[in-house]
């Protein structure tokens, strides 16, 4: 029997394995991901104040759609005997999806960085959680202005001081200057304090230091600059970008046996000069084509092309609301409350169906990266931005 592996657990992993499910039909194909947690995590959440809610029983996805689920770590992948190792056992393949996202890249030798804190992963969420949950009136430093850091900044403001570092010189330096005004008066309603053009120098029991001399009061530093793909990327190919992505085809085949999808795969974004970010409406999507074309392409079915939707942007501000945007240079069409409900509406609908292997398969079998949760304009516009 053919064998298709997945590595990776996420939304791309998967969305892999229902698109191979959803390809083999009733052929004689073997699926396995491999994944060494029992949850799929809803990262994009986990600046919630309740991480625990963040996660989905992988058993509820791949048990109904016939998917074996391998709890183990990669640790190698040999492309020229097609296998991979897991927790020292060789498992062969047929083909093979890469799938295995992207991490946060550490600060190598800052003093102190082992009493940092980060919600890149369930149990960082759950560690930082509990140490400030019977804490009042608390201090936070977050470092890092983008994406992730604005939003948990934004949340821990409702509770606590919180002061945002980045060596950039303004908010949202990846954002551009779209929303930035947005930003600047969310930040400024929230209370949250800023000091840009500066950096982390070292972190203590009760302070943060920065690199502009200043030490800030603490009771938790959060870091949150920079991401990287898996490094298993490596072992695939060395012609990686910069953020150590594999480049895929249209069909997101990286070698005749080998697709990335997700956060591993440097895909060509509907603006041709432009590769899709590493986020979630574009991992979905990804995991789809790349798990049905692997299936297909043993099974002798044609393959499916990833032709990714329009980029856009919803970012929660969490008391002052939240912000939509469309395009690469994110004109902001949602704000306030009505940014705020999009953003509540996309966090409900990245959860996958479960239990039920139909709803899961025609799932698997809708491919747009812009998904419909996502509003036109006009009912962003009605919905009073």
């Amino acid at each position: 029997m053919a064998q298709l592996v997945i590595i990776g657990g996420g939304f791309a992993g998967v969305w892999s394995a229902a698109g191979a499910a959803l390809a083999r039909g009733e052929a004689d194909l073997r699926i396995t991901l491999i994944a060494p947690n029992e949850h799929l995590v809803l990262r994009p959440r986990l600046y919630e104040p309740e991480p625990d809610l963040a996660k989905v029983e992988l058993s509820r996805i791949l048990d109904p759609i016939g998917v074996e689920h391998l709890r183990a770590s990669v640790s190698a992948i040999d492309t020229e005997r097609r296998a991979v190792v897991a927790d020292g056992r060789t498992i062969g393949y047929d083909r093979l999806v890469l799938a295995a996202g992207s991490e946060l890249v550490r600060p190598g030798n800052l003093p102190g960085a082992q009493r940092l804190f980060d919600i890149d992963t369930l149990g960082g969420a759950q560690r930082l959680a509990a140490h400030l949950r019977a804490r009042e009136d608390f201090s936070a430093v977050v470092v890092g202005a983008g994406f992730t850091g604005l939003e948990i900044a934004t949340e821990l403001a409702a509770r606590g001081r919180v002061v945002l570092v980045d060596r950039a010189g303004e908010v949202g330096p990846e954002l551009g200057p779209g929303p930035r005004p947005q930003i600047e008066s969310a930040l400024d309603e929230l209370g949250v304090e800023r000091r840009l053009g500066t950096t982390l120098a070292e972190v203590g029991d009760d302070y943060a230091a920065l690199s502009d001399g200043t030490k800030v009061v603490a009771d938790a530093v959060v870091w949150t600059a920079g991401m990287r793909a898996s490094r298993l990327t490596g072992q695939i190919t060395d012609r990686l970008d910069p953020l150590g992505r594999i480049p895929v085809d249209r069909h997101l085949r990286a070698l005749p046996e080998v697709f990335a999808a997700g956060d591993t795969a440097a895909a060509a974004a509907s603006d041709a000069e432009r590769t899709v970010v590493q986020a979630c409406q574009y991992a979905t999507p990804m995991g789809k084509v790349a798990g049905y074309n692997a299936a297909a392409d043993l099974l002798g079915k044609a393959p499916r092309e990833f032709a990714p939707g329009p980029y856009v942007t919803c970012l929660d501000l969490g008391g002052a609301g939240g912000i939509f945007t469309r395009g690469w240079n994110r004109e902001v069409v949602a704000s306030g409350a009505a940014g705020k409900e999009i953003k509540r509406r996309i966090n409900q609908g990245i959860h996958p169906p479960v239990d039920d292997a139909a709803k899961i398969l025609a799932a698997a079998d809708r491919i747009s990266a812009e998904r419909p949760f996502f509003p036109r304009d006009d009912e962003a516009a009605s919905s009073g931005a």
